[in-house]
């Protein structure tokens, strides 16, 4: 049982000034490993404090400087990836292919942010003027429970890179890996108030932060509706603002697709991350004269898929994070029962053989059509749902016809047909037959699903503003 009594602010391990204590689960056994005390407003103040005091001396370090700290946290974090990986087992139940691919990457994602950095230049000219990129100032970055590391890392790398202080606010679903990551990035050797980590509630703590009018800059990864209030609050003080919000993904699989490769990848793309992943390609349009071929493939494939024990190696979806996300899950499957689509595979309750554990069967519908709930909404479980479509143009306005645009998949045997369907989609990113990430590229959604860009330099540039210099050459 572990017992987490201390929030991170300027340079220190303190006792939060609130005192409300949080249970913490293993997902897959449903019961309590620990408790966290959480942060309040008044923390969420102290840390928004110690950052704008270490601002004015970190916004004028050097590029080189900005490196060394960096090369320090990556190492760091990359010396404990064992430990942040059985926490990321424990606490939020990955299975353990998925679990070190994570843990990996809260170190990966700082030489990645290192390596757009050593290129960059942050002087430039326009006509006759010089113009200098500047840090915003004090960055509030509020992340979520499905990559937890990945997104403090990634996001205190970006900031860190600009000459940006941070506030970070991560979940209080993950507290366990947040205590080794800000153990670790405390252990890199940061000045004092760079960094401040409070962990406490969205509505208290992440509220404050977004209100607060000595932060400048809120970079916030999460629910739309989140988002959306996010930006409000940010309003009054005109924040500059970078949301990554939900998705609903079209995975469009075009009628010369070779279903052999099609159908995995399409299900390793929907049931990623045990479908808590904002870009699960959760819609899968199929051409209708196939949909049969494809349904019968998807029926054998979900059969050879395992869902337990995030322990063992076969395992390839875990439980839900939380019982609150379990029932939304199940919820969402009856609503697609009710709705009259068809279950080709899973269904509501657990997977055979498992009594205990927030976890869900596999689930696919078919005979989906693109009004429906199913269809429309943000499930954040593995629950798929097969849309036909009759010809190339059909699938383009299907994939289109969203409130999201996060990311699409486009499978296909000839490449030159896939990229031209993918530069009529709107999303943020377009996959052609990969499941692959590139780190160097901008990554962020269309519509509602979010504004701004993270990654490379784009990422990069969001936490800072351009400083036009007229006469001084």
């Amino acid at each position: 049982m572990q017992h987490i009594d201390k929030i991170y602010i300027d340079g220190a391990f303190v006792t939060p000034h609130g005192e409300e204590w949080f249970d913490l689960f293993n997902p897959a056994k449903e019961t309590v490993i620990g408790r966290v005390r959480l942060a309040d407003a008044e923390d969420a103040r102290r840390a928004v404090a110690a950052a704008k005091r270490a601002l004015p001396a970190f916004s004028r370090t050097s590029k080189k400087e900005r490196i060394a700290l960096l090369e320090r946290m990556h190492a760091a974090v990359q010396a404990r990836e064992d430990e942040l990986f059985e926490a990321i087992v424990e606490e939020y139940g990955a299975p353990v292919s998925r679990a070190r691919w994570m843990a990996k990457y809260a170190a990966d994602v700082l030489a990645e942010v290192t390596k757009v950095l050593r290129t960059y230049e942050f002087t430039r000219h326009a006509g006759t003027a010089e113009v200098v990129m500047q840090p915003l100032g004090v960055a509030g970055l509020i992340t979520p429970w499905n990559s937890n590391g990945g997104f403090i890392c990634g996001k205190l790398a970006a900031a860190i890179a600009a000459g940006c202080t941070a506030v970070i606010k991560p979940s209080e679903m993950s507290a366990i890996q947040t205590r080794i990551i800000t153990a670790v990035l405390h252990e890199a050797g940061l000045p004092a108030g760079v960094f401040n980590i409070v962990t406490g509630r969205g509505d208290t703590v992440g509220a404050e932060i977004s209100a607060h009018p000595d932060v400048a800059k809120i970079s916030f990864t999460g629910s739309t509706p989140v988002g959306k209030t996010i930006l409000r609050t940010g309003a009054e003080t005109l924040k500059r603002v970078t949301l990554e919000l939900g998705g609903k993904s079209p995975m469009v699989i075009l009628d010369d697709a070779d279903f052999a490769e099609a159908v995995p990848l399409a299900l390793q793309a929907g049931f990623m991350n045990s479908g808590q992943a904002c870009i699960a390609g959760t819609r899968i349009l199929v051409p209708q004269s196939r949909a049969a071929e494809f349904e019968e493939r998807v029926r054998f494939e979900v059969a050879r898929m395992q869902a337990g024990d995030p322990r063992d190696p076969a395992t390839q979806i875990g439980p839900m994070v939380s019982r609150k996300q379990w029932e939304r899950v199940q919820c969402y499957i009856r609503i697609g029962i009710d709705e009259g689509a068809r279950l080709i595979a899973g269904g509501e309750g657990r997977p055979e053989g498992l009594e205990h554990g927030w976890f869900v069967r596999p689930t696919v519908f078919s005979g989906v059509s693109n009004d429906m709930t199913i269809a429309r909404e943000e499930i954040f479980g593995p629950v798929l749902s097969i849309i036909a479509y009759r010809d190339t143009e059909e699938a383009i306005a299907i994939a289109n016809d969203t409130s999201y645009g996060l990311q699409a998949y486009v499978l296909s045997a000839d490449a030159a047909r896939a990229r031209a369907v993918a530069t009529r989609i709107d999303a943020g990113r377009v996959l052609i037959n990969t499941l692959a990430h590139e780190p160097a590229a901008p990554f962020g959604g269309f519509k509602q699903s979010g504004i701004g860009r993270e990654y490379g330099t784009f990422g990069l540039e969001a936490f800072m503003e351009p400083k036009s210099l007229l006469g001084v050459n």
